[in-house]
């Protein structure tokens, strides 16, 4: 077939070997599970709130009145053979999706490989990773259980908050007065179908686009931004991530076997007029929650409506400006930059202070948000004030990030700093030396090339600087302000003028080096 060809030339495509290249694969093979287990639940869900007496194996519950959906829910568990392993199985693979997801966001983050041909591919996976957290949503609320339900009472409220359009909002979410008989069919609609089928579409176009831009690779002899070097697609790399796959099923299969989550029976069917006690939402919404409960109570009655801040800020508008700062950030270093290079080589972390730092701070900030999401649980277990906690965390999400921001740039030059004595020094070994003066030093041996192509070789720009007439526009200036703050503070490698050009030459832009290729060629 016509395929043949292209199919061969595909096989042989080259995939760099790191540890840390598998965080994508974690997240790939978390969602095959989920597809694989999510089909087995299908046959025996049915999700429908039409409430009847429950007469089912679980005697606790015989006679109260329940939802179909929490019914069939129960059966799955007690009476479908491999059931609740199946229930659990799916949980547990959902729960590391998003928590691989978010890893693998970051390690594409602080490495750089976001930047120039990858933004789209970036923004594919930011949409990605907040259809996880939806999709995860939809199908935590599906069992239609008392702590679901909570969850559920949470969203509307938050959908209320939004003025004006907020009451038309939930009526058309919820079919009508909360919680209604819809939200339940419509939700699984939306997690075994429409939020699939796109998750399944933006994979495919994401794992094209790494196949079609080439994988980022690590710097290492012989690699640099114009190749890439590793193992084929197949048969050495499929060989490999098929096995991980089977091991990643196994260890999921096991967690789900021994570790038990989300026991629906103990919580009971959902009541509008009940709440469960200590509700704690899955993890990657944890943050939400804490970010409701630091809010101070603030209303606004205008026009007629009442503005409710302390729901509509912490709940619509900071998820919308923080994946709106993820969307934009690759568009922001580089005008900061001031350069549209083509990046295909790693950063070391180290190497990007100002970057690392922001990374750090925002990962401080999740986390502050995180802990409020369990205020009463853990106020409660450490004997603490609520009012001192709550204040304590409030204070905290403004003062911690900046710390940590601070204190990471800190390192990242205290490592660069290492670097350079190790280059100049060389490595310690285990032998003591006695000096011409009678005093006792540690040897030391040369650094091996490997290391010392991981240390010398780095693309951080330099700062812009000010151009020569007086005046300049604002945006320009704040450009070489923010290009300064990123880029001024480093520590300069011990590099002679001919190393400084096999760097360059290493770093080069694909497109000018293939230029000068053909240059030197004519």
């Amino acid at each position: 077939m016509p395929l043949s060809e292209a199919g061969k030339k595909f096989l042989r495509k080259a995939f760099p070997d790191h540890w840390s290249f598998l965080l994508g694969e974690i997240a790939l093979y978390s969602f095959v599970v989920l597809v694989l287990t999510g089909t087995f639940l299908t046959f025996f869900f049915h999700p429908s709130m039409e409430e009847r007496p429950y007469n089912g194996s679980y005697e606790p519950l015989l006679g109260q009145m329940a939802s179909e959906a929490y019914t069939s829910a129960l059966h799955i568990s007690f009476d479908v053979r491999g059931g609740l392993l199946m229930r659990q199985m799916h949980h547990w693979a959902a729960l590391v999706f998003v928590a691989a997801i978010g890893v693998h966001m970051l390690r594409i983050f602080f490495t750089g490989a976001f930047r120039r041909p990858r933004e789209v591919n970036w923004m594919i996976g930011v949409t990605l990773f907040w259809l996880a957290i939806l999709e995860g949503f939809c199908g935590y609320s599906l069992p239609d259980d008392l702590l679901s339900g909570t969850g559920l009472r949470t969203a509307e409220g938050i959908l209320l908050s939004i003025p004006i359009v907020g009451t038309y909002l939930m009526f058309f979410t919820f079919g009508g007065q909360y919680p209604g008989h819809d939200i339940i069919p419509r939700m699984y609609a939306a997690h075994i179908l429409l939020i699939p089928g796109l998750m399944i579409a933006l994979i495919a176009v994401h794992l094209g686009l790494v196949i079609y831009l080439k994988h980022t690779q690590w710097a290492k002899p012989k690699r640099t931004n114009q190749n890439v070097i590793g193992k084929p697609l197949y048969p050495q790399y499929t060989t490999k991530s098929v096995g991980f796959f089977f091991i990643q099923f196994g260890l999921i299969a096991i967690m789900s076997a021994l570790m038990q989550i989300n026991p629906i029976w103990d919580f009971g069917p959902y009541r509008a007029d009940q709440a469960s006690i200590d509700a704690q939402p899955d993890w990657y919404l944890g943050w939400l929650e804490g970010s409701m409960r630091l809010m101070p109570g603030w209303e606004t009655n205008f026009l007629g409506h009442t503005i409710v801040w302390d729901v509509f800020l912490p709940a619509v508008v900071l998820p919308v400006l923080l994946f709106g700062v993820l969307y934009a950030y690759p568009f922001f270093e580089r005008w900061v930059t001031g350069g549209g290079k083509e990046h295909h080589l790693c950063d070391r972390p180290r190497n990007q202070p100002t970057r690392t730092g922001l990374g750090v701070a925002g990962i401080t900030f999740f986390g502050v948000l995180l802990l409020d999401g369990g205020q009463d649980v853990l106020q409660r277990v450490f004997h603490v004030p609520f009012e001192v906690y709550n204040w304590s965390l409030r204070v905290g999400l403004f003062v911690l990030p900046v710390v940590a921001f601070l204190l990471t740039k800190r390192l990242c030059l205290g490592l660069q700093a290492r670097d350079r004595a190790r280059l100049v020094q060389g490595e310690p070994t285990e032998e003591v030396r006695m000096t011409a003066d009678g005093s006792y030093a540690r040897a030391h041996e040369p650094l091996s090339q490997e290391e010392r192509i991981a240390m010398v070789v780095r693309d951080t720009p330099l700062p812009l600087h000010k151009p020569g007439r007086w005046y300049m526009p604002v945006g320009r200036y704040l450009r070489r302000g923010l290009s300064r703050w990123y880029y001024a503070e480093r520590v300069d490698m011990p590099l002679t003028e001919e190393a400084r050009r096999q760097v360059a030459a290493v770093t080069a832009d694909p497109a000018e080096a293939q230029k000068a290729e053909e240059g030197s060629k004519k």
